[in-house]
C-alpha cells in the first residue's frame, strides 16, 4: 500500500496548516498510521500516530497542544492537523503504515512499512 501525503506548503509562523495520508491503493482502515518528518540535516522523528480504530492517538511532547491527528475510514485519510506552527517545524513530513503487532509510540522506523514521498512543510515569514 503505497502512501500519499498532500497539503503541504509555506506557511508563516503561527500559521496553520492540515496534512492528508492517504491511499491510492487500498484501505487504510485497519493499520496504525504515523506521521514523521525530517528536518533540514537532522534525523526523521516521530511526530503522531493513530491507532487503527482511532480511538488512541500520540503526539510527541514538541507537538501536543498545537497538533491533532485524526482519520476518516469513509474517505481513507489520516489528517494531521498543525496549528501555531513554528519554524522548528519545517521539513519534510512523511506517513507511514504501522506493521501488524506493533504499537506507537515508540516511533521505531523499522517497524513501519510504505511510507510516503513525504511533503513538505516550510514555517517561515
Amino acid at each position: 500500500l503505497q502512501l500519499v501525503e498532500s497539503g503541504g506548503g509555506l506557511v508563516q509562523p503561527g500559521g496553520s496548516l492540515r496534512l492528508s495520508c492517504t491511499s491510492l491503493e487500498g484501505t487504510l482502515r485497519y493499520s496504525l498510521i504515523g506521521w514523521f518528518r525530517q528536518a533540514p540535516g537532522k534525523a526523521r522523528e516521530g511526530v503522531a500516530c493513530i491507532s487503527s480504530s482511532g480511538a488512541r492517538t500520540d503526539l510527541t511532547d514538541s507537538v501536543q497542544g498545537r497538533f491533532t491527528v485524526s482519520r476518516d475510514h469513509t474517505k481513507n485519510t489520516i489528517d494531521l492537523q498543525m496549528n501555531r506552527l513554528d519554524p522548528d517545524d519545517t521539513g519534510t513530513y512523511y506517513c507511514a503504515r504501522g506493521l501488524a503487532s506493533y504499537t506507537c509510540p515508540p516511533y521505531d522506523e523499522s517497524t513501519f512499512a510504505d511510507w510516503g514521498q513525504g511533503t513538505q512543510v516550510t514555517v517561515s515569514s
